[in-house]
């Protein structure tokens, strides 16, 4: 057997190649990785011996040749190919180990040159790719280091790989090089070009949408069903997850994952990790219907059970602090779909072991960075439609006490606007027309995605009176502006005394001196939040 390699990550291609060499498996090489093989000891042929043609053009063109590409593609149970190997002096090569430049985490670098982005499109890997996994039923190609551990089991115990392994690693090789370049599509296609600042150190403004979009997921599992029963689904995650997304957590116990049940456990987890302070969020049909902080998971589930807890039956629950005993024994004593933390205890797993259909899933929180992907955040969403898709940057602004503009002569009192910050936090979470009302850290009504906002505030007060909880002297937050004074009207008859909203519209003035009659407060974040 022969096998050529020539990577450029060189993670474990050593012991790789030690373990070949090992195994009577003649090695090929090409530059860098030769040399090191080389210096390792290891016996190897450098591959411009086999072609007769010295590497050249900065390396650009090495194993652009037959001798290479006719020794991958050749099928060995056809008698003219294998004629026409032995007429040019070709040997069969039976195995590929190749990883491409390092073409993503190049352009992902802050000030990367065009002329850098270029130079690292690998041509000769995918070619060499493309040829081994073509012919899969006679040669191995291998495109990462994660693969070398079940090649050498095979080939130690059988002395080759089998169709089946063959196989899957023609897929998974076909599969990188359409990450590949789908990478390389989506850089050049954001490129704004200018012909004047062409040099070796031109840096390239990018558009924020390129010309096309290349995405690129890896499936998790097939799911039972979508949404209904009739329809079919699965889930995918990214090439890369970030740090913290529901994609990187661990399911611990309980049934599988639902369609519904993915959806509303990222709505929960991503609203709950928003908060720095101790959280829960329940959550029902991805709206949260119930939000608290609290000194601790205990403390916070129990307030924000509170809320709604007729519509927390069969809801999904997400904290992000640990789940110890206390918090378990509470939530073990109503019906939960998932229940999602960074960490469970040792006595609130037991205290879930007999309850066998809830599922637990354990997710790290991120450790936080500078980017949207370290704060595991989504850096852009989309929403298909009909033929064709809408792409966004995801809603990631966060508000601070500095962002407020407070518009009426009445000034709100500190603890108001902390319930402000935590109610306009919550209602970014919340599908529009959202109102939120809330009060010490908890939510007191929450009225989702109603056509009319009057409506959302009418439901979230009859939601309120079911829990029996009183909105008097409660802060709220609209995740839109008032454009006429009903809503604010709505929502101080309600009981609110303190109001957030964006601002923005012709009416403004007139919601301002409604306030100011009503003697509320009330100020402008200056930023909207639909959620559709």
């Amino acid at each position: 057997m022969k096998a050529l390699l020539s990577v450029s990550d060189k993670t474990g291609i050593v012991e790789f190649a030690q373990a070949l060499h090992g195994l009577g498996i003649q090695l090929l090489s090409t530059g860098g990785t030769a040399k090191l093989l080389a210096d390792k000891g290891l016996p190897v042929t450098e591959v411009a011996e086999v072609t007769k043609f010295p590497e050249m053009l900065d390396g650009r063109v090495k194993t652009l040749h037959p001798m290479v590409h006719g020794g991958l593609l050749a099928r060995r149970e056809l008698p003219e190919h294998m004629a026409a190997l032995k007429e040019h002096g070709i040997e069969t090569i039976d195995l590929l180990v190749v990883n491409l430049y390092p073409f993503e985490a190049t352009v992902a670098k802050a000030g990367c040159t065009l002329a850098d982005a270029i130079e690292n499109i690998d041509i000769g890997g995918p070619a060499m790719v493309r040829s081994a996994a073509k012919n899969w039923a006679d040669v191995g190609v291998v495109t990462a280091a994660d693969q070398y551990d079940a090649v050498l089991a095979e080939l130690k115990t059988a002395g080759k790989l089998s169709n089946k392994l063959r196989f899957e690693l023609s897929v998974a090789a076909f599969n990188r090089i359409a990450q590949y370049d789908g990478a390389i599509s989506d850089y050049l296609s954001s490129v704004k070009f200018e012909d004047e600042k062409l040099s070796e150190a031109y840096v390239p403004e990018r558009a924020q949408f390129g010309g096309q979009s290349n995405g690129h997921f890896i499936k998790v599992q097939d799911l039972r069903y979508g949404e209904n029963s009739h329809q079919q689904a699965a889930w995918y995650r990214d090439l890369y997850p970030a740090p913290g997304s529901l994609a990187t957590g661990v399911q611990l116990q309980g049934k599988e994952l639902s369609y519904n049940n993915i959806a509303d456990a990222d709505a929960a987890w991503e609203c709950v990790k928003s908060f720095d302070v101790p959280a829960c969020v329940i959550v029902k049909h991805a709206n949260p219907c119930g939000v608290a902080i609290g000194s601790d998971a205990h403390e916070a589930y129990a307030k924000a059970f509170q809320t709604d807890p007729t519509s927390a039956f069969g809801g999904i629950i997400a904290f992000n602090r640990v789940v110890d005993k206390a918090a378990a024994e509470a939530v073990s004593k109503q019906f939960v779909e998932v229940l999602m933390a960074p960490e469970f205890t040792a006595e609130a797993l037991d205290i879930f072991k007999s309850k066998v259909n809830v599922r637990l899933m354990k997710i790290a929180l991120p450790a936080g960075g500078k980017t949207d992907w370290e704060n595991g955040r989504n850096a852009v969403e989309s929403k298909r439609i009909g033929s064709g898709l809408l792409l966004q940057t995801s809603d990631n602004h966060e508000l601070t006490l500095a962002d407020l503009k407070v518009v009426t002569v009445k000034q709100p009192t500190a603890q108001e606007l902390q319930d402000l910050l935590f109610a306009w936090n919550v209602a970014k979470f919340v599908k529009s027309n959202a109102i939120v009302f809330c009060k010490n850290g908890m939510t007191m009504g929450v009225g989702a995605g109603q056509m009319s906002r009057l409506d959302s505030a009418r439901i979230a007060s009859i939601k309120a009176e079911a829990a029996k909880l009183s909105l008097q002297n409660t802060v709220v937050a609209s995740d839109a502006f008032f454009p006429f004074r009903d809503g604010l009207d709505v929502v101080v008859d309600a009981g609110a005394t303190c109001v957030a909203q964006p601002g923005g519209s012709m009416r403004d003035q007139e919601v301002i001196d409604a306030a100011n009659e009503r003697g509320v407060a009330m100020v402008f974040t200056g930023v909207r939040h639909f959620r559709h």
